[in-house]
């Protein structure tokens, strides 16, 4: 009876590990091009933003195993749901800067996985105004109006 009931674990175990080849990992085509105020603000939003704010994600080996790839896969798209600088029309762009400075991007549980994300108070500092120079913000000039979304990825 206990070799059953651990053969039967030992095959659940596996399939949930599995399961993870059916989360959608997908990198749509990129069709924005953004219009950076320095190579800083660039290499900075590429390091801590764009796996979850483009199509441009670099999908790590546990984005293949479940259960961790649905999570992550839903990060994935609810980040591209809000913010997206791979589509015309990428969504609270405006917003980054203030993101960002409250301490909310990146997420404390990307920056767990992703140590290089993270930033200095004086890196904050210089990538929001980066963000502001690139994006607009609420006392700048935004590149779309705020909660419009590109809902074609």
């Amino acid at each position: 009876m206990k070799k059953k009931i651990l053969a039967a674990s030992l095959i659940l175990i596996v399939l949930i590990i599995l399961s993870g080849v059916f989360a959608d990992r997908t990198n749509p085509a990129v069709r924005n091009t953004v219009a950076w105020d320095s190579a800083e603000t660039c290499s900075q939003f590429m390091k801590s933003c764009a796996d979850c704010h483009s199509h441009e994600t670099r999908w790590p080996w546990y984005a293949h195993v479940g259960p961790s790839a649905f999570l992550v896969t839903h990060h994935v798209e609810e980040g591209r749901e809000h913010f997206n600088i791979s589509r015309p029309k990428m969504g609270d762009a405006d917003e980054a800067a203030e993101e960002v400075m409250k301490g909310k991007m990146p997420p404390r549980d990307y920056l767990l996985l992703h140590p290089e994300a993270g930033m200095s108070d004086a890196q904050k500092q210089q990538f929001a105004k980066g963000l502001i120079a690139t994006f607009g913000g609420e006392s700048g000039d935004s590149h779309e109006q705020h909660g419009e979304h590109d809902d074609d990825d």
